[in-house]
């Protein structure tokens, strides 16, 4: 095969029919300006092509699929291998989803606890381990001679059913008397068992004293009772004095290392019982979420001593269509309880009261409604109505983990399942190193604790270690998400493969690009090639090869500037990339930093959420502020969980849940809080820049105004692909339709219809300035901004996305194509055309991603003009050229997980460099010369 990759008349997007040799078994990194095509020619040209490919090897049912699916536009492409690509996408946003799920570590934990577990007692937290009839025995004889003893075989403990089966083979067996759920009764009677509740079934098998001369018939009973309940066996004693208000004890036998309820599979324990998504291990409660939703019945409930409907429920419960819900469900309460509900709430039975918020096995209760309501609407503002009255808490029952309390008495070294996946990557590796098993059971433990350890160190080496196990993979960002699939890659081992990554280094502190950069390299010597597309200047030093695109963005783009090894990009004059890397351009350092003399704080007291070590910031109103550390020092936790949460609450009386804090001195000062995360600016592919930013509303009145749409009563409503009339139906202006194939994850093709303009024929016949409304959509901020340059309220909004570096995205880009940053400069620049009042708190957590130098020095000029007006800007970033033109800088640490969340130092760039253990200053000290600033 050739060692080359060889990329021949590339025309995707924005692509001018370059030409791209790429080395085979190398590193090999695109880089360029943001815009420039270096997605385009990574995942749109050379892995579209390794998927369609590899597409043509599938079955016949496979490939009839492949006429619909678009080819790259290239005219050719040689030496390609089988494709893998890790993006930035999420893995899954279902909250069942964990670090230890996705990378198939949780499977082994849970083969090694069904195999090597211990059960423990719950009373006093000591192992039940196997025990033979003979051993129990000498247990019952440790009881005072003399004590009464009932036993029991227990078939049935805690399940729902009606049992009816269980009972009948009892009954033949000869037994009579048994005990259901804590009430003796006869096989003799009429037993029906409500089929949706939980039961324990115990049955009688003999009463005895405890006294030598029954120790023979004790033994054959226990026997008996073992068999009869697969190897379980109660013992409930009575003491030969009895006081006053005791009570009888109970004690469990077992000759298995297991509880009754894992009786399938011949009682032995097996993987599903340490699933939280499988029944037989999920928490009946939660159902193996951890955490449930409780209505706060004090604030639905008005005034108790007034009927529901008649004063007794708080008015602002009606809202949207749950009123009519509401009436139908006190309805449904008096026919099934035939109870009067115009009596007092309070004076209802507490079962009648309990329907109405939670409903039963028959109707949903109000808790049910509210929550599916807020699922389903897409106002912000009933979302935040619903927010007043519903609360999520920590499960009661499993108390957040996840798993029946049986699965969570099985113990390894004295840690449950449960226990160990709430560690950090750190923790547990420390915990699975010094974890060591004697005789058979070291044969048995050695590959399963080779393979959790071999991918805990995978997770380890991609700079994750802070991370826990059980964190929900919708709580990450989408470098983390990106590093956690480059673990698991790792751990499969494959060889000849082309992976291609997209910005792996985000969220990545400078202190830890080595650990990431040795795993690329790792994956290089197992003879992969691994293409990154890239901005961090640490990754491009460390690649085998540079491909340089521009040289600038969108239509201006798409251009081979240079190619080749780092030292010969940098010779290239007309590379702007090898302008930075060799220092003949740099972002210049501030002349001036405002001094915080004089100045009004937010000061934060007392932060303990999550891994804060009880610590207390004092942030200086308007000033830019870099909010820095490691990853996983406690940044997010600081700002989002508790300064932004406590201000929110405080200015619009919302009810967030808020981290740890014993007291926030200051918020009087602020009026306005906003912030501008990664996140998508839609959840459909319908959203994009154009609606985000309200351009589009006056796109659509510029076209409705036009003299063929009034000739034709085109109103504004017909341009808008979101409603019927002006949109193909056939893709419900979308552009796309999907492909479901059961064999791969979906895939999207463009609409044959209206060839992925969304619109219908009729509507596109109407223009404005020669252009319809797709070509329109069609059109890069650049292009827009030129052909709108005579319309206010377009071109000012337009002007603000171009001078935040994104000229080059399409106004109708869908939003599940944008990355987190361009997703946050959207957002930026959405409030940069809102009126300022100068005393808004702006929160922005890594606006640098995917940023090239250049467009970097774009954004900070924007975040000081937010500065300039009064306002105040808070930065949580890793990167060095944006942290050096902070006015004030925290930084957390020293480490991530346990070992962080306290303040190392908080003040100037100057002051932070200095700081000895400070990780942020070793790397500040490099980006800041050595003369003095003067503060102002």
């Amino acid at each position: 095969m050739s060692s080359m990759i060889q990329v021949r008349g590339a025309r995707e997007h924005n692509l001018k029919n370059i030409d791209v040799d790429i080395p085979r078994n190398q590193i090999t990194v695109i880089t360029g300006l943001s815009g420039s095509g270096k997605s385009s020619l990574a995942f749109d040209t050379i892995y579209a092509e390794g998927q369609r490919r590899y597409i043509e090897c599938f079955s016949s049912y496979a490939r009839q699929f492949l006429e619909k699916l678009k080819k790259p536009e290239v005219d050719q492409i040689s030496g390609l291998s089988p494709s893998i690509s890790i993006e930035q996408s999420s893995i899954a946003h279902n909250p069942r989803s964990t670090v230890a799920t996705v990378t198939e570590l949780y499977d082994f934990l849970r083969l090694l606890f069904s195999k090597l577990g211990d059960v423990y007692s719950d009373e006093d937290n000591s192992p039940l381990a196997s025990e033979t009839p003979e051993e129990m025995v000498e247990q019952i004889f440790k009881f005072p001679r003399g004590s009464r003893i009932v036993l029991y075989a227990p078939i049935v403990r805690g399940r729902k059913g009606e049992f009816k089966k269980e009972l009948q083979e009892i009954k033949k067996r000869g037994f009579n008397k048994m005990k259901i759920d804590g009430k003796m009764c006869s096989l003799e009677d009429d037993i029906k068992l409500l089929k949706t509740k939980r039961h324990d079934i115990n049955v009688m098998i003999d009463i005895f004293m405890v006294k030598e001369q029954f120790r023979g018939r004790i033994q054959k009973s226990l026997e008996l009772a073992l068999e009869v309940a697969k190897g379980n066996a109660l013992v409930r004693y009575e003491p030969v004095r009895k006081r006053k208000g005791s009570k009888d004890k109970e004690l469990f036998f077992s000759n298995i290392k297991n509880y009754s309820e894992f009786s399938v599979s011949n009682g032995e324990m097996n993987p599903n019982m340490f699933s939280f998504n499988s029944p037989y291990g999920a928490c009946p409660t939660c159902r193996g979420i951890g955490r449930i939703s409780q209505i706060v019945s004090k604030l639905v409930i008005a005034d108790p001593s007034k009927p529901l409907m008649k004063g007794g429920l708080n008015e602002d419960i009606f809202f949207s269509f749950n009123s009519y819900f509401i009436q139908d469900l006190v309805w449904e309460i008096k026919q099934f309880y035939k109870t009067d509900m115009n009596q007092p709430f309070q004076e209802l039975k507490q079962e009648v009261q309990d329907a109405f918020f939670w409903g039963n096995d028959d109707f949903p209760g109000l808790l049910d409604e509210l929550k599916e309501l807020s699922f389903k609407t897409g106002s912000q503002k009933i979302k935040d109505k619903i927010r007043k009255f519903i609360v999520e808490d920590v499960c009661h029952d499993c108390k957040g983990g996840r798993l029946r309390k049986e699965s969570l008495a099985v113990k390894i070294n004295g840690k449950n399942i449960e226990e160990i996946s709430s560690m950090s990557i750190q923790l547990a590796k420390e915990f699975f190193d010094e974890l060591s098993f004697e005789g058979a059971q070291q044969l048995i433990a050695e590959p399963i604790l080779k393979e959790i350890k071999d991918r805990i160190q995978f997770l380890n080496n991609v700079g994750l270690s802070y991370l826990t196990l059980n964190r929900s993979v919708a709580t990450l960002a989408g470098g983390e998400l990106q590093r956690i699939r480059l673990a698991a890659q790792i751990g499969i081992g494959l060889t000849g493969v082309l992976y291609v990554l997209d910005e792996p280094s985000i969220g990545l502190h400078p202190r830890d690009h080595d650990r990431l950069l040795s795993t690329l390299k790792h994956l290089r010597d197992l003879r992969n090639t691994i293409v990154v597309v890239e901005h961090d200047e640490e990754t491009i030093r460390a690649a085998d090869y540079l491909v340089d695109l521009g040289p600038k963005a969108g239509t201006e783009g798409g251009e081979v500037i240079a190619q080749g090894t780092i030292d010969e990009v940098c010779q290239h004059e007309a590379s702007l990339t090898g302008n930075y890397l060799s220092g003949k351009l740099t972002i210049p350092l501030p002349k001036k930093r405002k001094s915080t003399r004089n100045r009004n704080f937010i000061t934060i007291k007392g932060a303990k959420e999550h891994n804060l070590k009880n610590t207390s910031v004092k942030i200086p109103l308007g000033h830019f502020i870099c909010v820095t550390g490691v990853s996983g020092s406690g940044k997010s936790t600081l700002i989002h969980d508790i300064l932004f949460k406590a201000i929110h609450n405080n200015i619009w009386k919302t009810h967030y849940p808020v981290g740890k804090y014993k007291k926030i001195e200051g918020i009087e000062h602020i009026d306005k809080v906003i912030e501008i995360d990664q996140a998508p600016i839609g959840r459909t592919p319908r959203s994009n820049p154009a609606t985000y930013t309200d351009l589009f509303q006056f796109i659509r009145k510029l076209f409705a105004d036009t003299n063929e749409a009034k000739v034709r009563n085109f109103t504004a409503s017909r341009f808008s692909f979101n409603l019927k009339g002006g949109r193909c139906e056939d893709c419900q202006g979308e552009g796309f339709q999907k492909l479901e194939m059961s064999f791969l994850p979906n895939m999207y093709v463009i609409c044959e219809t209206c060839v992925g303009n969304r619109y219908n024929s009729q509507t596109l016949q109407v223009t404005y300035k020669g252009k319809n409304i797709a070509e329109v959509l069609a059109m890069s901020v650049t292009e827009a901004l030129a052909f709108f340059k005579a319309i206010p309220m377009i071109r000012d909004r337009l002007e603000l996305l171009e001078k935040i570096g994104l000229g080059y995205i399409k106004l109708g880009q869908s939003s599940t194509t944008l990355s987190g940053g361009e997703a946050q400069r959207i957002k930026l620049a959405s409030e940069l055309s809102k009126k300022s009042t100068g005393n808004t708190l702006y929160l922005l957590d890594e606006p640098t991603t995917g940023l090239h130098f250049a467009d970097i020095a774009h954004l900070i000029k924007a975040l000081l003009e937010l500065r300039e007006s009064g306002n105040t800007v808070i930065v949580i970033e890793h990167n060095m050229e944006v942290v050096k033109m902070a006015d004030h800088v925290i930084d957390l640490g020293p480490e991530g997980g346990d070992k962080g969340g306290k303040l190392l130092v908080q003040g100037t760039p100057e002051k932070v460099a200095q700081t000895a253990g400070s990780y942020t200053g070793q790397f500040l000290a490099k980006m800041l010369n050595k003369k003095k600033l003067n503060e102002v």
